[in-house]
């Protein structure tokens, strides 16, 4: 036993300098800051546009008194539900005698539709139809315009509670799904690391010359420990850049995002223990797959039902926000390869902590399980070289 540990010690430490040390490990730490920032110039550009283009205009062609009362009714519905909500209104001069049809096709206004006539009479005429928002808005405004002025109501707010269960639902069922989909992406992202290394050892056959001097086993379990290693790290800087980035661009920092239930210590504590079970059983399950095959083309083939099963185990936790203890989070969170991201959502919404230390006893279980399975066909294929079978030739010669 002792003889094992110090051989995987000694090949994690071998990868895990060998990786971190490296030149292209730099290069490794910036690549996610180019799909971020392209993320974020996109985002910005499509909200731009989508703001300017789901919001409807309407043209008020009427008087200069009628637009002004609609203007002020309109003002006020925007004050009380957000500008971006409200139609726009845009005043056109009014000519007698004008269609408001063709008003809107020769151009001359960039709306939806054309209100005219009087404000007790008005006729709205575009591209709208019988129960739009658009409609009930503008018939809105209309009421509200004709009302008599009303005296101010006085309202007096008492604040007895910082914070509500009620309120803090939706802003945890929001942790949990950002924290879920940072792992699944981190998980899927930097498991490839050991695809890539394991097919250059075997190309240059340094690994069988491994192989030679450590046990297999000891050789599988270390490579799978100096990856886990060296992508913590690269997390580690992610998530440093990401808090100080956080820190300058809002205002309050890290402490304006929506709070877990279990608090931000430990959250981000099982964080760190949900993604190393979860890399350890689907880091498994890639280094078992590099070890069947021999060229990268092999590789991407083998690995790709892998990945879209763990998008399956991806949208099986999903269902576990909202409700976390509904049949499908349970059974989400008893199924081994699903379990650490339907928990990690768990803490976001449910403050007990003894659910996580009996989830955690039984993904080491089945970590152990998938570790001695994968170092059982890692063993059995990664010294595998010669000719192939004669039945396999005659079935390629066929």
């Amino acid at each position: 036993m002792m003889r094992f540990l110090r051989s995987a010690y000694v090949i994690a430490r071998r990868d895990f300098a060998a990786t971190v040390l490296s030149k292209t490990f730099i290069f490794f730490l910036l690549g996610p800051l180019f799909p971020l920032l392209l993320g974020g110039l996109f985002g910005g550009i499509g909200a731009r546009v989508a703001s300017q283009t789901e919001r409807p205009s309407i043209a008020v062609a009427m008087p200069h008194a009628d637009f002004d009362s609609l203007s002020k009714a309109r003002n006020r519905l925007a004050e009380a539900i957000g500008e971006p909500a409200v139609v726009r209104l845009i005043h056109v001069p009014q000519q007698p005698g004008e269609d408001p049809a063709r008003l809107l096709e020769s151009g001359k206004v960039h709306a939806r539709a054309v209100l005219s006539g009087r404000i007790d009479d008005a006729r709205l005429t575009g591209n709208v139809r019988e129960g739009d928002a658009t409609v009930r808005q503008v018939r809105m405004f209309l009421d509200e315009a004709q009302a008599p002025p009303l005296a101010s109501t006085r309202l007096s707010i008492s604040r007895t509670t910082s914070s509500s269960e009620g309120a803090l639902a939706p802003q945890r069922a929001l942790t949990a799904q950002v924290g879920q989909m940072l792992l699944f992406f981190l998980t899927i992202l930097l498991a490839g690391m050991i695809l890539s290394q394991l097919i250059e050892e075997k190309s240059n056959k340094i690994i069988e010359v491994i192989a030679a001097a450590v046990p297999i086993d000891a050789l599988f379990v270390g490579k799978l420990f100096a990856m886990l290693a060296a992508s913590v790290a690269g997390i580690v800087v992610w998530l440093s850049a990401g808090a100080l980035l956080i820190n300058f661009v809002l205002e309050g920092g890290v402490r304006t995002l929506p709070p877990p239930a279990v608090g931000w210590p430990a959250f981000l504590t099982l964080g760190v223990v949900y993604f190393a079970m979860n890399y350890l059983l689907l880091g498994a399950v890639f280094l078992t797959i590099g070890a069947q095959a021999s060229t990268v083309r092999e590789v991407q083939t083998l690995s790709m039902p892998v990945t879209f099963a763990q998008v399956v185990f991806f949208g099986f936790a999903s269902t576990a926000i909202g409700s976390p203890d509904s049949g499908e989070a349970v059974a989400a969170a008893i199924f081994p390869l699903s379990s650490p991201m339907t928990m990690l959502a768990r803490a976001a919404e449910r403050p007990d902590l003894m659910t996580h230390a009996a989830a955690i006893v039984w993904q080491v279980l089945w970590v152990t399980l998938i570790l001695r399975l994968g170092a059982h066909l890692f063993r059995k294929t990664v010294l595998k070289s010669g000719p192939r079978s004669r039945g396999f030739r005659l079935f390629g010669r066929a």
